[in-house]
């Protein structure tokens, strides 16, 4: 059938369009005795020319559908009645009208219910200053010239907020969720147990303390806030620390009802806890305050490993030099993952894995890893004479047996920290 075919009369296709060109008023009548440009303004009353534009095309008035495009007779003979019809039935302009009804749901019962969109600016910059928060933007995100250029595609009336406005905003939802917390904290009638911990930022060279509590509500569950996120100036003595940890419990209004501080193991903190124990009133502390110093697990099991790694410490450096050889460079990986594919079954897409030395549980998953590729180091020995840092036998046998102890405190910890709460300190 021919393109053509289903073409009415009121209607000319793209293809035999020539030109276009708006319509000019001619200093003839009508019909009806009025001139052309009075009939137009006649026509161009009807709210329908919202829909279509007028353009001159071949020598013939025609109306083209916004949406569509589709060319449909305008000539005063026709009237507006065909143009109403498609109007109606314009598919173009129904996918329009659905997806403006789609712009938002509601679930009701595990079903969805369309209804109409109604803006609201403060909802808006709310979930704007959420979505910073969430994914650690930096607060100039809204001055960049890709943020504004997409907002309005997505909605024209919605005013981008500066970058102090975001701050402001960011502040009030702070303060907020501060007055929720604060309101859990009062409400609790048990004891609230504390964790801390401070490291130092690596690349700042800055000192930062967590301040974490842990308490059990009234339906028995497990429930965890973190109280103070703080900057600590140095020096970052004890009696320093401990000012910071016992001005948090005040302002927080628990001091009076602690139960434990867990914190690391080390003679520092002993000293730490004792500023501690001086500032608090000890008839509201458990046992007189006997309890309230908890060591950390995790902290301990740690001082557990590295004594293990220690004995075995040239060795592990050996295979740490192995895995960082063959890691190098693109071309390595690849001539040592095409061996691998040869000489060991069920890879399952293994990759040899290099360790962080402070954590010792990624040393454990260095060496499981690297013994578990020991016939490759060997047969890459031979093909790379550049390859210079082959562990021998006995070394890797000194890791066999050695990661075979760090096994077992590898699932204790696992095990542990799947309770949240319970393992608070940090594996390095």
């Amino acid at each position: 059938m021919d393109s053509t075919d289903h073409i009415t009369e009121n209607e000319v296709p793209l293809s035999e369009i020539n030109h276009e060109v708006p319509l000019v008023p001619q200093n003839t009548t009508s019909v009806d005795g009025a001139s052309p440009s009075e009939t137009r303004k006649r026509k161009l009353i009807s709210d329908v020319w919202n829909h279509f534009e007028r353009k001159k095309i071949n020598g013939m008035d025609k109306a083209i559908c916004n949406y569509c495009k589709k060319s449909l007779s305008s000539q005063s003979k026709h009237g507006t009645t065909h143009l109403r019809e498609h109007f109606k039935i314009c598919p173009r302009r129904t996918v329009s009208d659905i997806r403006q009804k789609l712009l938002i749901k509601e679930q009701n019962k595990g079903e969805f219910a369309i209804k109409g969109f109604q803006f609201d600016q403060e909802t808006s910059r709310s979930i704007l200053a959420e979505m910073i928060i969430l994914h650690e933007y930096p607060l100039v995100i809204v001055e960049h010239h890709g943020f504004h250029k997409l907002l309005p595609s997505l909605q024209p009336l919605f005013k981008v907020p500066s970058r102090n406005t975001i701050k402001s905003d960011i502040l009030k939802m702070y303060d907020y969720e501060k007055t929720k917390v604060l309101s859990l904290l009062e409400s609790n009638k048990g004891r609230i147990a504390l964790i801390t911990d401070m490291w130092t930022a690596s690349n700042q060279r800055k000192g930062f303390l967590a301040l974490t509590a842990h308490f059990i509500d009234d339906n028995w569950t497990l429930q965890g806030r973190i109280l103070r996120f703080a900057y600590i100036r140095s020096p970052h003595t004890s009696e320093v620390l401990a000012n910071v940890i016992v001005k948090s419990m005040m302002d927080w209004n628990i001091d009076r009802k602690i139960s434990t501080i867990t914190i690391d193991n080390c003679s520092t903190n002993d000293s730490l806890m004792n500023y501690v124990m001086h500032k608090l009133d000890h008839s509201t502390l458990m046992l007189q305050g006997s309890l309230l110093h908890m060591r950390c697990a995790a902290h301990i099991l740690n001082l557990v490993v590295q004594d293990n790694l220690d004995i075995i410490a040239p060795s592990v450096e050996k295979i740490r030099e192995s895995v960082t050889y063959w890691r190098a460079s693109p071309k390595r990986e690849q001539k040592f993952d095409d061996v691998a594919r040869i000489l060991v079954r069920n890879m399952n897409a293994k990759k040899l894995v290099l360790d962080c030395k402070t954590r010792w549980n990624s040393t454990y998953v260095m060496l499981m890893t690297a013994i578990s590729f020991k016939d490759v180091f060997a047969r890459l020995r031979f093909r790379d004479p550049s390859y210079k840092c082959f562990p021998t036998d006995d070394e890797w046998l000194l890791a066999e047996e050695v990661s075979k102890m760090l096994q077992v405190f590898y699932s204790v910890t696992e095990v542990v920290i799947a309770e949240p709460g319970l393992l608070v300190g940090d594996w390095s």
